[in-house]
């Protein structure tokens, strides 16, 4: 019988919600786990939060505590705070799942999965995409990829503005990138725009474009905009035998390759519920389950992704940013 598992969620935002409700959800289904408490900064929130899922609250300067009564627990404060607390945790002997990105800066994240190796912990990140490209059997595929086309554009929001919209929204098809490139970006260029609305600020570009040359050959352009009309989540992956195009959001795509995908994958339990699909997978990985014996995302690729996303960003710094007003 497996361990049962002492977990928690540090921080009670939009994303904290999301995670308590999959442990909930894992209670559920009989996964060996014993959901303690919620941490956040805020006491209220904190308390809020614990209170909907009866379990206890901790705060401000309680986190050592919080991680005291733990054995595994989920990052979901913002972004420049995931290294930190991470790092508190793994050095306490707490198995980790982060939020993406991994890390702000690429010396965090390395710190980040020396930390988990040397301490033998599982480190997991929210790449929760992966759980589509896995449902339609992209990785099955034998053959590489040539070029990939990417868009993934959100309306305006006051969420996630800590970080630019590279490493909020683009991360997400940089990591899927990678997993079918087979090797690094070997150069790449970038335009950006940024909103320039009184009162409104953000943490680098809003709106971002990048061509990317990745050392295997294959080349990728990505989209990503947190200023759209609309939201958009495509992508185009362009094989020499065909190609497949995936819309995110209709959970659908058009495959004119001989390789036989799902194009059911929609409803396979792991596209429909990605963000459980990744957390689950978390827990087997911690509990040592044969069948799963890594999480959906591993911290160092993770951590290939965030450089990858790191270098987006800095070749916009160094491009000319259009201003625009929304």
């Amino acid at each position: 019988m497996a361990k049962t598992l002492r977990v928690g969620v540090a921080g009670a935002g939009v994303f904290g919600g999301y995670h308590a409700n999959k442990y909930k959800q894992a209670l559920e289904a009989g996964i060996a786990i014993d959901f303690v408490g919620i941490y956040d900064l805020d006491r209220a929130r904190a308390e809020a939060l614990a209170a909907q899922h009866r379990v206890k609250a901790f705060a401000g300067d309680e986190l050592g505590e919080f991680l005291a009564q733990l054995d595994a627990v989920t990052i979901a404060t913002p972004a420049f705070a995931h290294a930190e607390v991470a790092c508190k945790a793994l050095k306490a002997g707490v198995h980790v799942y982060s939020e993406k990105p991994l890390a702000t800066r690429d010396e965090d994240g390395d710190h980040m999965v020396e930390l988990a190796a040397e301490k033998e912990l599982v480190l997991a990140v929210g790449h929760q995409e992966r759980a589509v490209f896995e449902a339609i059997g992209l990785y099955g595929v034998a053959e590489r990829p040539t070029r990939l086309e990417a868009v993934r554009n959100g309306t305006a929001s006051a969420r996630n503005l800590d970080v630019s919209v590279v490493l909020d929204l683009m991360i997400h098809d940089l990591d899927l990138a990678l997993t079918l490139a087979g090797g690094e970006a070997g150069g790449l260029e970038a335009t950006a725009r940024r909103r320039t609305d009184d009162g409104y600020h953000a943490v680098g570009a809003d709106e971002v474009s990048a061509e990317v040359m990745f050392e295997t050959g294959m080349t990728a352009s990505f989209k990503a905009s947190r200023m759209a009309a609309a939201r958009e989540r495509t992508m185009r992956i362009i094989y020499p035998s065909g190609e497949v195009a995936i819309d995110f959001l209709a959970r659908t795509f058009r495959n004119t390759t001989p390789f036989a995908l799902d194009a059911d994958f929609a409803e396979a339990a792991i596209a429909k519920d990605p963000l459980g699909t990744s957390v689950f997978r978390f827990l087997e990985a911690v509990q040592g389950r044969r069948e799963r014996k890594r999480p959906l995302c591993t911290g160092a690729e993770a951590l290939a992704a965030l450089g990858l996303a790191l270098a987006v960003d800095e070749a916009v710094a160094e491009a000319e940013v259009e201003a625009h007003p929304s």
